[in-house]
């Protein structure tokens, strides 16, 4: 009866937020299955709730003390929610989403359960896009980089290389690092991993930082051995190999790759002894 009667808030919450923010939604599923850059925004909903189904017997522990700041925090969403849809500032709204939840779960819960809840609850900011404007500034170096980096692998391998930007001219063919090629989309999937294996390993909240943290460089040198892979291959067999499904295979194998290099790097980091309880 008690599991029943603590059910129904959550009831009616999930629909009051479905009904307010229908479009939103909407908004992010589109994206994410248009753009390959946040495919993984799929899967992150679902993870966060398995989060919270490890979390059960700390929410049972917590108990519910209600707070009368988490209806402060709602207020507070959907104003930003409000101001958002005026603006048309997609991001804006949808932050808003995961602050109302927040916010609701202090309401409802008290600031116990809301600290036993605060990893899924933060996971979940993965699944929104960053801005237009933020992604392009961050996309941009991380390709002029890649693009420098192979520019140097390609000359130290003795190939005949121009470098103009992310552009790289070599001999009868031009190699351009695009942005699916600057390791920005590797970040995003890379960290969304780090965090889920940190989370499953049972990592402490330092070591799960550190983890996270590591998901940048790895995921820069991997893809930059992805461009000075496709340089001597393109030389070697021509420009055909730096298109198409040999290219797409190849951004496969540098992401796996990645992977596997992050979970050595969480093996073995690894404690003789790991925490019984997810943070």
């Amino acid at each position: 009866m008690q599991q029943r009667s603590a059910a129904v808030p959550l009831a009616i919450l999930a629909i009051a937020i479905l009904f307010v923010y229908w479009t939103v939604l909407a908004g992010l599923l589109t994206q994410w299955a248009t753009e390959d850059n946040y495919t993984h925004g799929f899967l992150i909903p679902p993870l966060a709730a398995y989060f919270v189904w490890r979390r059960r017997d700390r929410l049972r522990a917590a108990g519910g003390q209600p707070s009368g700041l988490g209806l402060v925090v709602v207020l507070a969403a959907l104003c930003s929610f409000a101001a958002g849809i005026a603006a048309a500032e997609l991001f804006v709204t949808r932050v808003s989403l995961v602050l109302l939840v927040a916010g609701s779960v202090l309401f409802l819960y008290g600031p116990a359960c809301l600290r036993v809840l605060a990893f899924p609850l933060g996971f979940l900011f993965l699944m929104i896009p960053l801005p237009a404007v933020v992604f392009n500034q961050i996309a941009l170096p991380l390709q002029l980089f890649a693009s420098e980096l192979g520019e140097i692998a390609l000359r130290a391998g003795h190939v005949a290389v121009l470098r103009d930007g992310n552009v790289l001219e070599l001999v009868g063919m031009r190699l351009e690092v695009a942005q699916a090629c600057s390791g920005i989309r590797s970040i995003m999937g890379l960290l969304a991993f780090s965090l889920v294996i940190g989370e499953i390993g049972g990592c402490a909240s330092p070591r799960l930082v550190a983890l996270a943290i590591a998901t940048v460089p790895i995921a820069i040198l991997a893809n930059s051995a992805r461009v000075v892979a496709t340089g001597f291959a393109a030389q070697a067999w021509g420009p055909a190999v730096a298109a198409g499904l040999l290219h797409t295979a190849a951004g496969i194998l540098v992401f796996f790759g990645a992977v596997l290099l992050l979970s050595a790097l969480e093996r073995a980091t690894r404690p003789r002894w790991t925490l019984t309880e997810p943070i």
